[in-house]
């Protein structure tokens, strides 16, 4: 039998006997309790500080690497990397709509499309009959509306946030898969709009299927990073900038109160209106604040590509980056960047360099032609090996490993007795 300083518990359902501590044990429990977690954040703090080192100095890393032999030729070369780094941001970003607020997005290049042209329309010659500058390396003079591209970063941003209300006003009163294929319509409808968005009116606002090119670069003063020597290093450095902005934005969000309220929204969206959560405001806040990201992503990979072209705006990609999302854990935000960097990787050089080994080694296979049925793959053995992710989300986590100890409707009202484990009457 237990002391005075213990009870003995039984845990309903396990058939074992535990011991409940005292209000001394518990206050103990929770000084390691707080410990544990202070060292987890140390170390936690270290590993992202090691790993921002690493990004900074990749550059100067990435040749070096790539002179190694067998892993030489697997090492992502510096303008590949700055490509993995803008759709692990645009991940992030759709992380923010599916992982945090569970809503589920199948539209998202929508708002990397809108980033790309914002920049095309406020950077370029375009509209020829406009002669505007303000800040930017272009010569003075010249057709076209020339704004500095850091400017644009911030209105591309804006407006996709813009463009994100307008399209979740009309969108965010349904749910699941209601709100899935009305999300896949408006990604549908923007390539098609930006293709043939070459006479709106009379009006040539896209340039149709030849795209917005060439678009401006970033500069600072009298550098434009596009004439420089070393210009995928300094696009890869803004890149990584960018990036952590996104993640520190995150970071925040999460722990913020509209970050409850979305972790909420997607546990039980019923339950979190009856505890007071406006679903509309909350849900839309989620779809602004994912479109910002989005855009912004998209107006600087249209200056480090000096293009924005229809076909970079096609639907799989919206499927791609979900696929980043669902690799890494939704819900996880290093997980997510986690994910984003390896199908990043595989997209722009990895099936590439695996497929020339491959076929040095004198088997007839090419990966890059079956890209997409590889990612499925990966994804169906994600599911059935760790449904989580690789990085999973702490309480979805939980839910997968622990299950939940609901009993289902049917159950209740057709055989309460023989399924309710807290009844004392309920048989095994």
């Amino acid at each position: 039998m237990p002391g005075p300083e213990a009870l003995w518990v039984r845990i309903a359902g396990q058939g074992e006997a535990r011991l409940a501590p005292t209000g001394m044990q518990m206050s103990r429990l929770s000084e390691l309790a707080a410990e544990v977690r202070t060292g987890g954040k140390g170390r936690t703090y270290a590993i992202v500080a090691g790993l921002i080192v690493l990004a900074l100095i990749y550059p100067r890393l990435s040749e070096p690497l790539q002179d190694l032999p067998l892993i030489g030729d697997f090492i992502p070369r510096t303008d590949s990397m700055v490509v993995m780094i803008v759709f692990t941001m645009m991940a992030v970003g759709l992380n923010v709509v599916v992982g945090y607020a569970g809503l589920l997005d199948l539209g998202y290049v929508a708002f990397y499309a809108a980033g790309a042209y914002t920049a095309g329309w406020l950077a370029s010659g375009h509209f020829e009959q406009v002669s505007f500058d303000f800040l930017s390396p272009a010569p003075d003079g010249g057709p076209g509306i020339h704004v500095s591209v850091w400017l644009v970063l911030i209105v591309a941003g804006v407006f996709t946030t813009v463009v994100g209300i307008l399209i979740g006003l009309p969108t965010l009163r349904l749910r699941g898969d209601y709100l899935a294929i009305v999300t896949l319509g408006f990604g549908e409808i923007v390539p098609q709009f930006v293709r043939n968005g070459d006479s709106v009116g009379g009006f040539d606002l896209t340039n149709g299927t030849f795209g917005i090119s060439p678009i401006d670069s970033l500069a600072v003063g009298d550098l434009v990073f596009r004439t420089e020597g070393n210009r995928a290093e300094l696009f890869y450095w803004v890149a990584v900038a960018l990036l952590l902005f996104t993640v520190f934005c995150c970071i925040r969000l999460e722990d913020s109160r509209l970050g409850r309220a979305w972790i909420a929204i997607r546990e039980d969206e019923t339950a979190a209106a009856a505890m007071g959560i406006p679903l509309m405001r909350t849900k839309t806040w989620a779809y602004a604040i994912g479109a910002f990201f989005g855009g912004v992503a998209g107006a600087f990979y249209a200056s480090f590509k000096a293009g924005a072209f229809p076909a970079d705006f096609y639907f799989n990609i919206s499927v791609f980056l979900l696929c980043m999302v669902i690799l890494g854990g939704m819900g996880s935000l290093w997980g997510v960047i986690l994910g984003g960097m390896i199908l990043g990787y595989l997209n722009i050089e990895g099936l590439a360099n695996i497929g020339s080994k491959v076929q040095e080694a004198g088997l007839d296979f090419d990966p890059t032609k079956y890209q997409f049925g590889i990612y499925g793959v990966i994804i169906v053995l994600m599911m059935l090996f760790r449904p989580a992710g690789l990085i999973p989300e702490r309480r979805h986590k939980i839910e997968i490993e622990e299950g939940v100890q609901d009993t289902p409707l049917y159950d209740v009202t057709h055989d309460a007795a023989s399924t309710d484990p807290g009844n004392p009457d309920a048989r095994t």
